[in-house]
């Protein structure tokens, strides 16, 4: 355990201790306040985020041994620095029409009036992350060659549906259409330009990299490039829906502190121990022990997905999103347990019979 949570543990004193460094240049007296807040953030970073562990875990194994790293290290930075600081700077800078140094310099010095304009523009954001999740929910679930199915009566007829060219886009507009009836007027155009953009970048991302798997023996004979270019897209396919699952994460984490730069550290801690748990799950197989395990990620998904959408009209609390995921993730490895009982136990009898 520990040689894949040494980073985490190193990243968590770290953090911790910048936390109350920065506590008491804010405000005399409140370092430790900060760091348990900091705790607290990482607590629930972790907590929300078995399914992406289960989901990053599933892509990762397709990976070689050096992007897998590249996701601990390049992917964290990303995450860190990318997803929890800059992103929400610059999604604000966009709606508020301001600069982005004019936003960071209101996210460290008047933390209400950046919470004010990241609240703003909540709606437009939860829109892109969760259309990108509906469609990777779909495009799992929709496949006729998929042969091992979970809750059977629901995905044995869903996996034909792949047999309709492009329902799963058809049924995100048809979401994108619904969202932005009941968003406020102001925001109807962002919603419906945040879901698009949704829904492309997903189609992008996912139809460049099926290309470049199924081309790949070609590349590799012609050139070592292919190599490279075939990591690189399922790096930057990895930190999509990385990023998707962390949109909710870090607009609820306002509900416990305003301040950017202790939020970005709770919740860098919790990324970092959620990427350390996906390399053990793909280096310890963990997927291949619990045949279902990959089917309740992705109903979690598909509820983050839906409950995303919700969250544009009506706040849904964390441990609502939290719960279920975790919900749907421990029923899928119950029913692998039990399903691995029963495979032993035939094969058991199949002996018996035999001697």
């Amino acid at each position: 355990m520990l040689e894949y949570f040494l980073g985490s543990y190193v990243i968590t004193v770290f953090g911790l201790i910048t936390a109350y460094f920065w506590g008491e240049h804010a405000h005399i007296g409140s370092g430790l306040t900060c760091v348990f807040i900091a705790i607290v953030l990482s607590v629930l970073e972790v907590s929300l985020s078995f399914d992406n562990a289960v989901v990053n875990a599933m892509k990762l194994e397709k990976m070689s041994h050096k992007w897998r790293h590249r996701f601990l290290t390049w992917g964290i930075a990303i995450a860190v620095f990318g997803m929890r600081f800059l992103f929400p700077i610059l999604v604000v800078s966009i709606f508020a029409k301001l600069s982005m140094f004019e936003v960071t310099n209101i996210a460290l010095n008047d933390v209400d009036k950046y919470a004010y304009y990241l609240h703003q523009t909540h709606a437009p954001i939860v829109t892109f992350g969760g259309l990108f999740l509906l469609m990777l929910f779909l495009n799992y679930f929709f496949d006729h060659e998929k042969e091992i199915h979970w809750i059977k009566k629901i995905e044995e007829p869903l996996s034909h549906l792949d047999h309709i060219k492009g329902i799963e886009i058809v049924i995100s507009l048809f979401a994108v259409l619904i969202t932005q009836n009941f968003v406020i007027t102001e925001q109807k155009l962002h919603v419906t330009i945040a879901g698009i953009c949704g829904i492309l970048t997903y189609l992008l991302i996912d139809g460049f990299t099926h290309y470049l798997e199924r081309h790949e023996q070609i590349r590799l004979a012609q050139c070592s490039e292919g190599a490279k270019c075939a990591g690189l897209m399922s790096f930057i396919y990895l930190e999509l829906i990385d990023a998707s699952f962390s949109l909710d994460g870090v607009l609820g984490a306002f509900a416990l502190s305003k301040d950017i730069i202790i939020i970005t550290i709770g919740l860098a801690i919790g990324a970092m121990f959620v990427r350390s748990l996906t390399i053990m799950l793909v280096e310890k197989k963990t997927l291949a022990q619990f045949r279902y395990l990959e089917h309740g990620a992705h109903w979690a998904i598909g509820a983050l997905a839906t409950l995303m959408l919700i969250s544009t009209v009506q706040e849904v609390p964390e441990v609502v999103t939290g719960l279920i995921g975790l919900i749907f993730i421990v029923s899928a490895f119950i029913s692998s347990v039990i399903y691995n009982k029963k495979l032993e136990n035939r094969i058991a009898n199949k002996g018996d019979f035999n001697a």
